[in-house]
């Protein structure tokens, strides 16, 4: 029986099949899983209502997505739920890797200290959704979220789009001016507009298994190559919230999956890895090495994001990050061009961002997948050959590959951004008097001044914030105390900044005039 006890929500019949008028929406959301409730919270928060139409009527069946990386918690933190997803989550930032029974090399992915949030936390998707469900009541004039309300016919059109919804009460229809589709890997939106997957589906299969035990194993990642109690193959082991253990282990591509799930299979698995002791098993399932994506996201009044643009092999957690990413990216520049502050064309720098972020997680997966499951002898002998190596030799570390795990992708050199050091990066956090940095920043276009002035005669809509070591300092911005002079080390004594709503920085300026800072910011907006 599952830890996590799962509470129905409640279905309410829609105002279409109540005798109410149908207006036409701003956004439909198709999905409420952790990237479309993202997306629903985002909306809120820069004051556009939409609606969240969802099949089912609970969380997620599973653990699934458990590792939620560093900027997604500050992004989490942004829509109101990070500090709650670290206080449940297990907190770690050291992984170990091992060939056979020797540790061959561990690593500290966050060695500096100055960070409001965690390098990673270990947290049940079920309880991410349960926070953004909670949050997203929160916003009862905003968030109109529907359960049991299963799309079945998408027609887009030049202006927005019609959707066909079915529910316990019978079928209605709803029209919008932007879907964005959030159904997941196996998304019936890009079915029902014919469009598939690009990419490769590789011939390897792995076993889930969430097991509730007692045990002292450190909140740490622990990787296996051939480890002996799982000879020839490769596993993983994670420590999540309520004594559940993530266990995953590779099976081969030739292994069935529905037999490979039943206990009296998986048990004696867990057995050779946990030893004899009392153990449940929470939930268990098998999955394909994937790693494809669609040609565009961006289809018109269509967009897609998450799993239903694009899919990657779990190790590295770059799938759920990934998601929440997307719509990070997204969300802002949807809200400029339903407000009417930016032109439509600038949904397609999402478009060619985050189809930039997704080649790189699918680069780094289809890495990863090579060296964890090589496919010749030629392959396993170089794999081999790097392990043995690694112990001793820096240059060996760097190409052992058992999933390099989420960052966020720089977005350099794409059409948005300017120039410089830094350019492109999202925000690093520091800590300033009272608090965090990232706290004063997401949601809206700012300047960021690190013991420098900022310009006068900017566009009222920009945000303004001066960050110095100067108690005394005053100006005209608000003014946050650098108290261990962490944002100048990290972001340049006299620079200014200009931040996107999503924290990324769009450019980087010395004593910048205001055509200059106003040219960079309406290239931001896509107006340029």
């Amino acid at each position: 029986m599952p830890r996590y006890q799962y509470q129905p929500f409640d279905y309410v019949t829609p105002p279409e099949l109540s005798g109410e008028a149908g207006a036409r929406r701003k956004i439909v959301i198709v999905g409420a899983g952790p990237v479309g409730l993202a997306a629903a919270i985002d909306c809120a928060l820069h004051g556009i209502e939409c609606v969240v139409l969802d099949d089912n009527d609970v969380v997620s069946l599973g653990s699934r997505a458990i590792c939620w990386s560093k900027r997604t918690l500050e992004i989490m933190d942004r829509l109101g739920i990070g500090e709650r997803m670290v206080e449940k989550g297990v907190t770690w930032k050291v992984g170990r890797l091992f060939h056979r029974d020797r540790e061959v090399w561990n690593f500290d992915l966050l060695p500096e200290p100055g960070h409001k949030m965690p390098a990673f936390i270990n947290l049940q998707q079920y309880y991410v959704e349960q926070y953004l469900v909670e949050r997203a009541a929160e916003f009862p004039d905003l968030i109109d979220l529907r359960w049991k309300n299963r799309v079945t016919g998408v027609e887009p059109s030049a202006d927005g789009v019609r959707v066909s919804v079915e529910t316990p009460d019978g079928s209605y229809e709803v029209e919008t001016d932007w879907l964005i589709a959030c159904d997941g890997a196996r998304s019936p939106v890009r079915g029902m507009m014919g469009l598939d997957f690009a990419g490769r589906v590789f011939e390897e299969r792995f076993l889930i298994a969430d097991v509730e035990m007692k045990a002292d194993f450190p909140p740490e990642r622990w990787f296996w190559f051939e480890p002996p109690f799982h000879k020839g193959q490769s596993a993983l082991l994670h420590k999540q919230p309520d004594d559940i253990y993530r266990i995953d282990l590779q099976l081969g591509w030739d292994a069935d999956p529905e037999v490979e799930k039943r206990p009296e299979n998986v048990i004696p698995r867990i057995e050779a890895i946990v030893g004899h002791r009392d153990f449940t098993l929470d939930w268990v399932s098998v999955y394909t090495f994937q790693c494809r994506r669609l040609d565009r996201f961006v289809h018109g009044r269509v967009v897609f994001a998450g799993d239903s643009a694009h899919i990657v092999s779990p190790f590295g957690a770059r799938g759920g990050n990934g998601g929440i990413q997307d719509v990070d990216n997204l969300i802002w520049k949807l809200a400029m061009v339903v407000k009417g502050k930016a032109p439509e064309s600038l949904i397609e720098s999402y478009d060619e961002e985050r189809i930039h972020g997704a080649d790189e997680n699918i680069l780094n997966s289809a890495r990863a997948t090579g060296f964890m499951t090589p496919k010749s002898e030629t392959e396993r002998i170089f794999r081999d050959a790097v392990l043995d190596l690694a112990g001793e030799h820096e240059f060996a570390r760097r190409l052992v590959n058992s999933g390099r795990l989420s960052r966020p992708c720089s977005l350099a050199g794409l059409s948005l951004q300017g120039q410089g050091e830094g350019v492109g990066q999202a925000m690093s956090d520091a800590p300033v008097e009272g608090g965090w940095l990232l706290d004063n920043f997401g949601g809206r276009f700012a300047v960021m001044a690190v013991e420098a002035d900022v310009p006068d005669g900017l566009p009222a809509e920009i945000d303004r914030v001066i960050v110095t070591a100067d108690q005394s300092r005053r100006g005209n911005a608000a003014v946050l105390i650098d108290v261990e002079g962490l944002v100048a080390k990290r972001y340049g004594a006299g620079t200014v900044w200009l931040v996107r709503p999503d924290q990324h920085l769009a450019a980087r300026f010395d004593n910048p005039s205001v055509a200059e800072f106003v040219a960079a910011y309406e290239r931001a907006r896509g107006m340029a």
